[in-house]
Order: structure tokens, then sequence, then C-alpha cells
């Protein structure tokens, strides 16, 4: 009954109400009038008036009132910029827009991208220039690599700052101390960012170096001469040997294999490990000798370069031959860069190089990835400076503006400048690469590598998972396990049966192959009745077995193993004959089906016999096509499809990619601790379904919506109304649909499938997989996690906000590009619950110490100005401040990196802990103003008791109150910890030994004579004492009352 419903509100006597918000929805729903015309949906009958009119978010929402209607964030935007606000912020924006755009233009202008005509061995007669055939993974060259490390750098608040803070000391009136207590911190920092970075930019110099240098056999008038990789041009001929890396994208000319065909491995390009059958152009192929390919006067029209792997379409012509020859040119007749040549010797033709090939197209650049910790304090940064620059102000205002006030303004903003500590940096950089070692060094994972390791803690903050199927979820291993006849079915405990039929011999079979070789063209009749015969089983399993090692593009693998000879791992035969919308598959469906549920690959198998007439003019019809340069696949699918009718149906196979080990318990695991897991993959919608439903990704008893194939904005406006009125059910959407919905609707089926427990996206290629994780990102504003094996994953691992790269049978290239890389698809459980929990909380309870740090002492600062006329005189100088924040107190704190809440073993049986972490609390602007009302109460307390108890020098209120300080921090970090490490209690003992110890050369700073006395001890007891003990006690009371959710559990 739903399904009838109109796509458009129901007439009412508000008319005016609904021409109204027809017009309101036409202006700023997606995709509007303004922004597409008119006239390209008058074709369309249906969607023409479903184009102007909303998705409704319920069924109810046809006939209620226009508040009713929930409509697109940005229309709602749209409508509440008005007037002069709209105005100005539109004409900011667009001005900003054009001008960056204009500038970018001017400054890189990208090439239009071309079809060509290459001649054989000739690159002098190219027409355009083409790029050159060198990969550049560096980010920077020797002239951009300081500035921009700098850039970098210094586009956080947190570094400018002190920056602008450190230079001012060079003006004397501004001068507070000595120039070494602001620039050793800043230069330590930056030398050890700038010595990373140099690290790992030399190091993608070296790897580009060593592929650009490879050598290859280049054919010249000449004879073959050695060429760099990087040198190649479009038009050369090339030579690859075997299990060489092809440089550039090519056409397949010839081959040393007799068949004129050859085998390559495409792992590294679409992340699937089957041998791709590669054939040769014929005319090159037939030529007596190599030096041939120079005698004839041919050329190669191939279209322009485009992102699709899978598809090719150009031609082969002979000028010098009478008539001229001309073969049409497909996929099978190119040879990719970055595939390897698994059988044989290959001689091709460049037609693209450098950022032209198919490889570099689908590689996005990989971005410089910023923790959400790190923003999250830039933030708490920003909020600091506002603090600073008032508190300056008011000191100023006390002090009556007497004299050059704006010079004491900037004094007391330097004075309290420590309120934002560059510490904090450093401290948390550390920290990291503490985490990156702890995880590295866990003997639960091993083999888990750490690429990027200035995001540890985002492992804590992850809300979407999207991970690739094929080699990630499964092992990336067929096993034929399934053959059905149509009456009997054939299991992998009855396989030798089958070979018990294959030993003995089929008079029935060889008596039919006997008549049909005696007879080429049996009547018409006579063919169309043959498949009512019934035929004995035996016979059946011979022509079934027969089609199979016959029709298929697999290729034989010797394994190492002893006692296997020659044994073929089949794997999914890609026959032309096996398209699921044929006929012939309805034979069986319900086996088709019950397959598919069982979690196996399958495939119907068919024959049909031609005559010799069919057959040639089915040839020559399918010759033609292939000519075609335009919509050649629609033709060629045309003449195929008028060929597989009347089949007779042979068999179905169904074959089994197991799962990884632990796959279903570390989704589970995954899904109690909140994370939603969408997977992402290039394999066929059943295929994706069945490995979704085998590995629990979608439980048994949830539905499935099946987003039915759309090609248009109308068809998939009412797709969107069908899926929003199911509730709590898993979809999955092909490639296809999913590219129409982006374009026309992004934001609803975001927010559609958002709301979906999981997602599944089958025949997804590289940029599509990129595109979901950034409009996740976009959309949600969550973090996201990208899993995946394969160099079809790439560009999803590197859009992602995290990136974990598994090292499987498709190569490394993944795990190379990723944040993270582990070895199999359980780890990333514990890699989650416990090091990504871990390296969040420790964090953000170390970078709000380390402010606390500082803001503790500028309160005491200011306390210090206010009760001596506000003079901008600082309290503490030198070495002091140099050592508060390094030898005194650096350890302890340091040493929260060592701190946990509960224990692994704990945080692996309750993922639910991992829920909260989502939510942030462990560092929000709450937990920060905590921090700061006990930083301004010990502050207080500290100064304010040196003053009362001081009795006759000033030195002495130094004395007590940075004694008193140190002991302070000790004991706060004590505090802080929540279980107990031997090296903190190391770090609390060996920090108060140190400064015990440097009393005695502090004379400068320090009364000697005065430390050592009875007085001072009890004085420096009694301001800690009072600083200290309401803290523990109200800690005390809080664990009591109101315990958190981990001490329950460790309870």
């Amino acid at each position: 009954m739903a399904d009838q419903i109109p796509l458009y509100p129901v007439r009412s006597a508000a008319a005016a109400a609904h021409r109204k918000r027809a017009a309101y929805y036409s202006a700023a729903g997606p995709g509007s009038g303004a922004e597409w015309p008119s006239s390209r949906y008058q074709l369309e009958d249906e969607s023409a008036h479903l184009d102007e009119m909303p998705l409704m978010m319920s069924e109810e929402g046809f006939e209620n009132d226009e508040s009713d209607y929930h409509t697109l964030p940005r229309a709602r935007t749209a409508r509440r910029r008005r007037g002069l606000e709209r105005f100005v912020c539109g004409g900011w924006k667009l001005l900003c827009t054009s001008c960056c755009d204009w500038l970018v233009n001017i400054c890189q202008r990208k090439r239009e991208l071309k079809a060509r005509t290459v001649w054989l061995g000739c690159p002098e007669k190219c027409e355009e220039k083409h790029p050159r055939n060198s990969i550049k993974n560096q980010k920077y060259n020797i002239f951009t690599f300081i500035p921009g490390v700098l850039y970098e750098q210094f586009k956080f608040f947190l570094n400018l700052y002190f920056l602008v803070v450190s230079c001012s000391q060079f003006v004397p009136a501004l001068k507070i101390g000595y120039l070494y207590t602001y620039w050793a911190p800043l230069g330590f920092v930056l030398a050890v960012t700038i010595m990373r970075e140099a690290i790992d930019e030399f190091r993608r110099f070296q790897r580009d170096k060593e592929v650009n240098s490879q050598l290859y056999s280049k054919l010249t008038v000449r004879g073959k001469v050695q060429v760099k990789s990087s040198d190649i041009q479009v038009g050369d001929l090339i030579i690859v040997e075997k299990n060489q890396r092809i440089p550039s994208d090519m056409v397949f000319l010839r081959t040393s294999e007799k068949a004129g065909s050859c085998f390559i491995r495409t792992d590294q390009l679409d992340g699937e490990t089957d041998w791709k059958l590669k054939v040769a152009v014929s005319c090159t192929q037939r030529l007596p000798a190599l030096g041939d390919l120079f005698s004839i006067s041919a050329y190669v029209y191939a279209q322009k370069p485009q992102l699709d792997i899978h598809s090719f379409e150009g031609t082969f012509t002979r000028e010098d031959s009478d008539p001229p020859i001309h073969e049409s040119l497909s996929i099978e007749n190119t040879l990719w860069a970055n595939t390897i040549v698994a059988s044989g010797t290959v001689i091709g033709v460049v037609i693209y190089t450098g950022k032209e090939t198919r490889s570099v197209m689908n590689t996005s650049n990989p971005k410089n990835k910023v923790g959400l910790l790190d923003l999250e304090l830039n933030q708490l940064t920003k909020a600091l400076f506002v603090a600073l620059v008032a508190l300056s102000v008011v000191m100023v205002t006390l002090q009556g503006f007497v004299g050059p006030w704006y010079r004491s303004l900037f004094r007391f903003l330097l004075l309290f400048s420590y309120i934002i500590p560059i510490s904090l940096r450093v401290n948390l950089d550390m920290g990291k690469a503490a985490y990156g070692w702890m995880i590295m060094k866990d003997e639960s994972i091993p083999g888990t590598v750490v690429r990027t390791s200035t995001i540890p803690e985002e492992l804590g903050r992850l809300v979407y998972l999207l991970t690739d199927k094929t080699g990630t979820l499964t092992q990336n291993e067929m096993v034929f396990k399934r053959l059905h006849l149509g009456t009997v079915s054939y299991g992998a405990d009855t396989m030798d049966e089958i070979q018990g039929h294959l030993r003995n011999p089929c008079p029935q079979t060889q008596s039919q192959a006997g008549g049909n070789n005696a007879s080429s063209t049996p009547p018409r009749k006579a063919q169309s009745s043959a498949p009512k015969v019934r035929k004995s089983v035996s016979s059946r399993v011979h022509e079934a077995v027969k089609a199979i090692a016959l029709c298929h593009n697999v290729s034989p693998v010797y394994e190492s193993r002893a006692g296997v000879g020659g044994e073929a791992e089949y794997a999914e035969a890609d026959q032309d004959f096996s398209d699921g919308n044929r006929t012939y598959q309805a034979a069986s469906p319900d086996e088709c089906g019950n397959m598919a549920r069982e979690g196996l690959r399958t495939l119907v198998v068919a024959k049909r016999a031609l005559t010799e007439e069919q057959y040639q003019d089915f040839e020559s019809r399918y010759s033609q096509a292939k000519l075609s340069i335009h919509d050649r696949a629609l033709k060629v699918a045309a003449v195929v499809e008028s060929l597989e009718r009347q089949m007779e149906l042979l068999c179905l196979t169904g074959v089994e990619d197991r799962l990884q080990a632990d796959v279903r318990p570390t989704l589970e695991l995954l899904r109690n601790a909140g994370i939603k897991i969408w997977m992402l993959t290039g394999d066929k919608l059943e295929t994706a379904t069945c490995i979704a439903k085998s590995s629990h990704l979608v439980s048994r008893t949830q539905d499935i919506h099946i987003f039915r194939p759309v090609t248009n904005r109308g068809e998939a406006h009412l797709e969107l109304n069908a899926f929003r009125r199911k509730h709590d059910c898993a979809l999955v959407i092909s490639g296809d649909s999913l590219e129409v919905c982006l374009k026309y609707y992004e934001h609803e089926l975001a927010e559609l499938a958002c709301q979906c427990p999981a997602v599944v996206c089958c025949r997804c290629s590289p940029t599509q997989k990129a595109r979901i994780a950034k409009l996740l990102q976009h959309h949600t504003g969550k973090r996201t996690c990208a899993v995946g094996d394969g160099g079809n994953d790439v560009s999803m691992i590197q859009a992602a906000d995290c990136g974990i790269g598994i090292e499987g049978k498709e190569g490394r290239q993944a795990s190379l590009a990723a944040d993270f890389s582990v070895t199999q698809f359980r780890h990333i459980g514990r890699l989650l619950m416990v090091h990504g929990r871990s390296s969040y909380k420790r964090s953000a309870a170390l970078g709000q110490f380390v402010m606390h740090r500082g803001l503790i002492i500028s309160t005491m600062q200011a306390v210090f100005s206010s009760v001596f006329y506000f003079a901008s005189v600082p309290l503490y100088q030198g070495f002091l401040m140099v050592g508060y924040a390094t030898i005194y107190t650096m350890f302890p704190v340091f040493s929260l990196v060592l701190d946990q809440d509960v224990k692994p073993e704990t945080a692996m049986l309750y993922p639910e802990l991992y829920k909260d972490l989502t939510k942030g609390r462990s560092l929000s602007f709450k937990t920060f103003l905590v921090w700061v009302l006990i930083s301004i109460y010990q502050g207080g307390i500290l100064m304010y008791g040196a003053l009362l108890l001081f009795e006759s020098e000033f030195v002495h209120v130094l004395a007590i109150s940075f004694t008193a300080l140190i002991l302070t921090e000790l004991l706060m970090v004590a505090l802080t910890i929540r279980t107990w490490h031997w090296l903190m209690a190391v770090a609390e003992v060996l920090s108060l030994g140190c400064y015990v110890a440097s009393l005695a050369f502090l004379n400068e700073y320090f009364d000697v004579a005065f430390i050592t006395t009875v007085t001072f001890v009890w004085k420096v007891s009694a301001i800690t004492m009072v600083s200290c003990l309401p803290l523990y006690v109200l800690k005390y009371l809080k664990r009591k009352l109101s315990p958190p959710s981990y001490t329950k559990l460790t309870s």
C-alpha cells in the first residue's frame, strides 16, 4: 500500500500554501531548477514532477503542513540567510573563492586531457607534449621543504603564538627573561619536527628514485637500448620481461608466447589476485620478426586518459597494407602501469605516461592527518589566549593606564604567556611516540606497525569503520565447494564421484561429438529439441566439467608443497555467458539462492551449439561492434545478447571465499563498542550480501534493503522514498546507483545510510570508496577509519581520518600507505579497544595537566603583580622557569602516558567502555574549566600563603612559594594517576631528588641558610597541605558518591 502513495502532497484547500511550498523547495532543494536546466527533465515523464519535490521523512509527511517537512540542512540554512547578511556573506565568499581559483589557475594550469594518435616507435610524431613517466610521492622539493614544514607547524595557533612571543624578546623594552627560556623549547619542537619530516621525505625520495631508475629495453631502428623508466615517452616500443613491472600504460603488440597472449598480475591496481589474460594485437603478433614493427606504418588511436581501470576503447590501424587493416582495441589489449607480467615476454607501445596513467589517476594525494584531540587542544589554546589578553587588559586598567600603557600591556602579555605552555606540544609529541612504541611491542598483535605517529589517539574516537571485503574480511582463497547438475548436487565430500564419472568413458557424449563433427550444420529443429533428450548423470558431468575446463580465464599456479605436482587454483571464471539476467539461469533460481545464502560465490554454466552460418554472422557483427569508437560497450553487449538465447543449462558451481580467523567476534566486538561498520567492495551484489551475512556484519534476523538499480534522478527519488519507510534494516547498494544518488541526493542518502546498523556498497571503484569516506566526514563530523589490503583501497585509506592496512595476498601497497599496519583483521579489535582507548585518555589527561602547570604559575604571577602595585615584573626568572617546565616536573607529568583506568583484558571484555570516548568527555570545555578552577585555587593559595608567612626578606617568598609549587605539582600528578606503575614512582622520587640537590646551586635565587631551617620546612608543608588536601578529599568523595563506569568493572 505504501508503495502506491504519490510523491507529491495531496491537494487541499490551502492551494496557495502548496504553491508556496513547491516554489520554496524548487529554490532551496538539492539540485533544484536553479542548478539544473528544466528541459533535461521534460524528457523524463514521471521525474519531471519529482525533481521539484522534497524527499519525505515519513508517510504522514504527504498530508502535513510545510512545517512538518524535514528538508536538507543546506536548504534550511539558505532559508535563514536573509537580506543584508546573505548578501554580505555570499558576496565575501564569492570574492574569496574567485580570487583563490584565479591564483590556482595562474600558478598551475591544468592541461585538458584529449584522445591521441600514437605512431608505433615514433615519439617525435606526437602532436602534443605528454607528462614525464616519473613517479613522485614526495610532498616537497628542495626549495619548498623548509617553508612547507614551517607552514604546517605555524598554521596551528599554539605554535604561531609562541613564535610571536619568542620574537618579541628581541625588543629590549619587552624583554622579560633570558632568550633561551623562550627559544629553547620552540627550537626543540621545530628541530624534532623538521628532522622527522626530512627523514620521511628522504625515504620517499629513495623509493621514487628506485622505481624511476629501473631499466627497460626499448626497441629502436638500431636494435635494443636500455632506458630508465622515467625517460620512457609516448610512442616508445618497450620490452617487458616476466616478473617485471610494467612502467607505463601500453597497448599489447607482441609476446613470446605462441598463443599470442600472456597473463599479468593486477593486485596492486585493482586488488584482485587472479591473473588477467591479455591478448596481443593480431596484426603485429603475426609479423615474422620483432624488427618488422619498424617496417610497417601503423598507429594506435587511444581515448583520452580516464579513471576507469576496467575499460578501454581504441583502434589499431595499419596504413601501408591494401586495404588498410583496422583492429578494435579493448581492455584485453592493454597493459596498465604497475601491473606485473606473469608469463612470457611482452612488447607494447606506450600510450599514457606519468600522471595520465590509470594507476596514478586512481591514487589520491596523501593529506597531512591531524587528530581530533589536537584540534580540540587548539581550540582550548585559543580560549586561553582570550583569557590571557583579558587578564593583561585588567592589569593595565587597574594600573590606571599610567605612562606608556601599551608597553605595560605587552609586558603583561609576556608575563602571563605561560598560560599557554610550549611544553604542551613537546609532551604530546613524545607521548604519541610512546604510544606507537607500545603498539608495536604488544605481543598480542604481532607484526603491527605504526607508520603515522601523530594520530594514535584517533583510534580511540572512531564511529565509522569502512572495510574492504576480499582479503580483509575473507582470506582471498577460493575453494571449489559445490557442483549442481539440476537433479544431482556434488559437495566437497562427494567430489570423488565426479572423478569416477570422468575416468569412465561416456559413449553418449562421444557419439554426440562425432555426429557434430560429421555434420557441422545440424537442422534448426533438431537443435532446438536436443536439450529435451534425457541425458545420463555421467554425460552431464562430462559436459559440465568440459565447459568449465575450456571456458575460463584461470591460470595454473604450481605450489611448492611436497606431494602436489600441478594443482590448479580455481578462481571465479568471468565468462561472457554467465550474466545473471539470462533465461537459462531460471532453470534453478532456488538453488542459486540456496548457495548464495550459504555464502558461496555462484556461477551458472550453459552452452549453445551454433551452425557455421550463425557463427559467421555473429563474428562479423561482433567485429563491427568492437571497431566502434562511440558507445562500443553497448553495441558489443547487444551483439552478445543476441547470441545468448535458447541456451542449455549445464551446471551451477559454488566457490567459497573463507572468512579470516575471528572475523565474526571482531565485528561483534566493534559493533558493541558503538562503531558502525560499512563494507565497501568491488565484488558483485550477491557475493557481497553473502559475505555480509556469513561474517555476521548483518545478523540473520535483520532485514536487508537491496537498493534497486537507478539511472536517473526520478528513479533515485522513488527508491530513496521506498528505503525511508524501512526501519532498522541494513542497506545494500551498488556503485552505479550510489553515483546517481550522490549526484542528486547526497545529503539525503547520507542521512538515511547513517541510520542503518550496517551498509554494504558493492561494485565500488577506488575513487568511490574514498568519496564515501569523505562524505561521512563531511555529513556526520564523526571520525572514520578505513581498512583494506589492496592497491585499490589506498585512496580510501588516505581519505579516512585513520587508515589501517592489512598485509595480505594482495601485496603491501595498502599497508605501506596506511597509518597503521596489521597482519590480521582480528588485531583491529585490540588496536582500538585497548591502544586507541588508552592513547586518547592518556593524551587528554596529559594535555590538561600540562595546561594546569602553566595556569598555576600564571595565577601566582597575577597575584604577585596585584600585591606589588600591578608592576610588570616577573616573579621567577631564568633557570627557575626552565627548571620548572623540565627537570623538576617533566618526568612525573610525562609518566601519565603509562596510566590506565582498566586492564587490557577488561577493555576487551567490555567494549561498551569504548562508547564513552566518542562523546569526547575526557577532554571538553567542562573538564578544562575544572582544571582552570583548580589552578586558580592552588596558585592563589601558594602565592598568598608565601606572602603571609614570609618574615624579613623578599627572597624568602621566592623560596617558600617555588618549593611549595614543585611539591604541589608532584602531589597533583599522584592524585591524577589511576593505576601506579613502578616508573611513575621512580619519576616522582627522581624529580624531588633533582630539586633538592639543585637548591645548593641556586644561590642566585634562594637564601641557602634559610632553606635549611625548620621554619622553611613547616611553612612549605603548611602551604602545600592547604593547596592539595581539599582536592584529595573531593576526589575521595566523588569516587564514593559518583564512581566512573570503569571502577564498577575493576571492583
